[in-house]
């Protein structure tokens, strides 16, 4: 998806220069955006013809969960209008490199086939950022198929202490 990825580049980049007073305010609007805009059925709704951009604008609004600031309105707007609804969560992703570069740190998503409490998260974000040397943004998805354990993912660097992980390696120690 190189494409999509340069045509969210210049929203993301102009987004951070415009938003530097509260980059964090700007990340949860933003991030709320970007799930809003990643429904398959918004997107066809988007593309129909008959469909104005200002119904478009009115409906992603109205599913907000709170009412969005006038700059997040000047952005979805200037988004609908160039047809990019569908680069919104590649710029929601690019956005966080930047507020992440600036920050020194990195999001991590950690998936486990159960929930974890705040309590274990908080240690295993302690462990996970002595592990990886820097500061972490922990996010948890649930990913059932993992059976136990947990599989972490920061950047391109992946930590795999999950059942299914090791029962993948019995198998092909087995069949080798």
């Amino acid at each position: 998806m190189a494409e999509l990825a340069t045509i969210a580049r210049p929203y993301a980049e102009a987004l951070y220069k415009a938003s530097l007073s509260d980059l964090s305010a700007t990340a949860v609007w933003l991030d709320e955006l970007a799930a809003i805009g990643a429904n398959a059925q918004l997107l066809q709704f988007a593309d129909n013809p008959k469909v104005t951009a200002e119904q478009v604008f009115q409906l992603i609004s109205g599913i907000a969960k709170s009412k969005l600031p006038t700059t997040a309105q000047n952005f979805l707007r200037a988004v609908i209008d160039n047809g990019r609804l569908s680069a919104l969560p590649e710029v929601a992703a690019q956005f966080r490199e930047h507020l992440n570069k600036q920050n020194g740190s990195s999001d991590a998503v950690v998936y486990s086939a159960y929930d974890i409490d705040a309590a274990s998260l908080a240690q295993v974000s302690d462990a996970l950022q002595k592990r990886f040397g820097r500061a972490l943004n922990v996010s948890v998805k649930l990913e059932p198929e993992l059976i136990g354990g947990i599989r972490v993912v920061v950047g391109d660097e992946v930590l795999d202490t999950s059942v299914k992980a090791r029962l993948d390696q019995m198998k092909v120690a087995l069949t080798a």
